[in-house]
């Protein structure tokens, strides 16, 4: 698992730290509340000062997210929508932004979406890494081969729980970063970041050079500056897709689209 490529991921973070500059990760539901609205959210993070994009694939059995995610994945399941749903708006946004596009999924809505060259379809639509909850790196290597020669990143997990021989496999089987989870459980809004999330931080960074990005439970303007002081990237999920909720009746999709992009700028702290 030692190739190489440069990835608009890979761009991105080495841009960054060209400039001294860390990364701001937001997350949305596809779906939520329609692909239409999803396709602007996107161009709007994007105008926002978003860094790389998390694409979430709605799942009816989504074990790592906490309610407000779930009841995101209920609401765009209301429809038919998978994977092969999802790829027809990341085309349309890559005819206006270059934007790093994560889709972070579990398997079987990946594999209900492609069996044979998944990452070849990924990558032809424009998405540039893939993020499986589910899959551990033990069970990852025909995956991650078959990514690899579609110049596709695979983001990978590393929870407070890892061991240091588990955090050696998850380096070796990431690309783009790594992504350290800040509390074990799912995903939701927290009032702290935990302080052992820095030195869960400093253990993964003993096994690789990837830049590494701190999510779950990240929700606050302070959270992300916290993150900062010693990760490369800081990611928003809940937060977000909270607000899209409380904005759901609103008669007008502009003013979700631009609460969401105000609410993006504040939690990089753009504002």
């Amino acid at each position: 698992m030692t190739f190489r490529f440069m990835s608009r991921i890979t761009d991105r973070f080495e841009i960054l730290k060209r400039e001294g500059r860390k990364a701001f990760i937001p997350y949305i539901t596809a779906g939520d509340p329609d692909l239409a609205t999803t396709e602007q959210l996107i161009l709007a993070l994007a105008d926002a000062g978003a860094d790389v994009i998390e694409l979430g694939v709605p799942f009816s059995d989504p074990m790592a997210d906490g309610p407000v995610i779930q009841r995101a994945s209920e609401r765009a399941l209301k429809n038919p929508i998978g994977v092969a749903d999802i790829l027809p708006i990341v085309e349309r946004v890559r005819r206006r932004s270059d934007v790093p596009l994560l889709l972070f999924t579990y398997y079987n809505p990946l594999m209900q979406f492609a069996r044979e060259n998944a990452g070849g379809k990924l990558k032809a639509a424009g998405i540039d890494g893939v993020l499986v909850t589910d899959l551990i790196p033990e069970e990852a290597d025909a995956f991650v081969a078959g990514m690899r020669r579609a110049e596709i990143d695979t983001v990978f997990l590393a929870a407070p729980t890892s061991t240091d021989e588990r955090l050696k496999l998850i380096a070796q089987y990431s690309s783009g970063f790594v992504y350290v989870v800040a509390r074990t459980g799912v995903t939701g809004i927290r009032e702290s970041v935990l302080a052992e999330v820095q030195s869960l931080v400093e253990r993964v960074r003993k096994q690789t050079a990837l830049p590494i990005a701190v999510g779950f439970g990240i929700s606050k303007p302070e959270h992300v500056r916290e993150v900062w002081g010693y990760a490369d990237g800081a990611v928003v999920g809940t937060r977000l897709v909270q607000e899209i909720e409380k904005n759901l009746d609103s008669p007008q999709l502009p003013h979700l689209v631009d609460r969401l992009a105000q609410l993006a700028r504040e939690l990089k702290g753009s504002v």
